[in-house]
């Protein structure tokens, strides 16, 4: 088995193209990027430069798939109408501008309720996600929905979640799912022991269907399981535990999906570097 294809997430800093340049140089075969400031409402519009530049390079240096990632301030469980249109607006147009670059993949938590309850929520996150795929038809970015910890009042914690998402905006192939590592730890999940692991993915294929997965998110966590906390840690450092990583990275119904670092970073790739070399390490592995 070669194993899936393995990368983290690159900064934009200076024009998208700078992104794959810092995945290439730490050996990603895959990346994730913001497509604008993550922080920020407004962003300065993508060129048709920026864009060509973007494209032609990723061939150039084979690095695919690339997901994206949505801005931070968005959220489409917001009770408060203004902010819901707000961050309707803001996902179209990162959408819009992944179409443009030829990214496929576009992952966005669900939201956060803010205290109107978690039905209210997940009905909001619908509503948005039937507005988006309609209003992005012609670009064909797939959404892939985050699961998340459930710190605070986010939703999507629960497989049940992101299952009955999915099933209320039409059951689109143009929606997936993003699993991150530390959110299903953070909300409970264990990955660690066979038994559990394939408990785990059982659950995930009749709720939703492996079909749907689109990425992973290969983060350590520094909360402990269950604890709805998110605070990621480098692979191995973490209370995970190295084996539910082996087992990702050595499932054969995942090989095709590409595995994403957002591991914390220092002033420069090392850990990055790290995090890919002990990943690779652990593929051929035989766990029972």
């Amino acid at each position: 088995m070669r194993g899936p294809r393995l990368g983290a997430h690159m900064s934009i800093a200076g024009e998208p193209a700078n992104a794959l340049r810092l995945g290439h140089s730490i050996g990603c075969e895959t990346i994730q990027i913001f497509t604008r400031s993550p922080n920020r409402w407004k962003a300065p519009p993508l060129t048709d430069e920026q864009a060509i530049a973007f494209r032609a390079l990723r061939s150039e240096l084979g690095i695919e798939p690339i997901v994206a990632h949505s801005a931070y301030l968005i959220n489409l469980a917001a009770p408060a109408d203004p902010l819901w249109e707000r961050s309707l607006g803001a996902a179209q147009e990162e959408m819009v501008r992944c179409a443009r670059l030829g990214v496929g993949d576009y992952v966005i938590h669900p939201g956060a309720h803010t205290g109107s309850g978690e039905l209210p929520g997940l009905r909001r996150i619908f509503q948005a996600l039937i507005l988006l795929l309609d209003a992005t038809a012609e670009g064909g970015v797939r959404i892939l929905l985050e699961t998340t910890s459930g710190a605070g009042t986010h939703l999507g914690y629960r497989l049940e979640h992101l299952a009955w998402l999915i099933e209320q905006a039409g059951a689109s192939e143009r929606l997936g799912v993003c699993l991150d590592t530390a959110h299903v730890f953070g909300a409970g999940y264990e990955l660690s022991d066979g038994a559990s692991y394939r408990s785990f993915w059982s659950e995930f294929d009749t709720l939703i269907g492996i079909e749907r997965l689109g990425a992973i998110h290969l983060n350590d966590s520094k909360k402990e399981r269950g604890s709805r906390g998110d605070r990621h840690e480098l692979i191995g450092d973490g209370l995970i535990g190295i084996e539910a990583f082996a087992r990702l990275v050595n499932d054969a119904r995942l090989a095709h999906v590409p595995m994403i670092l957002e591991t914390p970073k220092g002033p420069d790739l090392r850990d990055d570097v790290r995090n890919l070399a002990l990943l690779r390490s652990l593929i051929k592995q035989n766990l029972s």
